[in-house]
């Protein structure tokens, strides 16, 4: 990251979504008055974290095989439902993540997902 930025003010910039397990933009100005080298220290941040999204996928993923292997031998009709919403929950976050991971590198509010 740039010597000149302040860190600080960079991390301000992100807030950690507990659903998803990953920090997401917050931006606290409109792109278009962001300063080039706040910019670059943004992006550089953002490339780390969508970085990580691949993995944050594959570990829902995981999570929803494990309980479709549970919901295949359950036979009470409450606790399959309950692993189905579990598993619709997990297929959600998946895709706010592909939407993350997607987002244009200013952030714009459009793009951002529900969640």
């Amino acid at each position: 990251m740039d010597d000149g930025v302040d860190p600080g003010w960079v991390n301000a910039q992100f807030a950690f979504n507990e659903r998803l397990g990953i920090a997401i933009p917050i931006p606290t100005l409109p792109w278009e008055q962001i300063g080039l080298d706040e910019r670059m220290a943004l992006l550089e941040v953002w490339e780390a974290i969508r970085g990580t999204i691949p993995d944050r996928v594959r570990g829902f993923e995981e999570r929803i095989r494990e309980l479709q292997d549970e919901l295949s031998d359950e036979d009470n009709f409450d606790r399959s439902c309950r692993l189905n919403a579990g598993i619709a929950e997990l297929a959600s976050r998946i895709n706010d993540l592909h939407i993350w991971y997607r987002t244009e590198p200013n952030f714009e509010e459009q793009t951002k997902p529900h969640g």
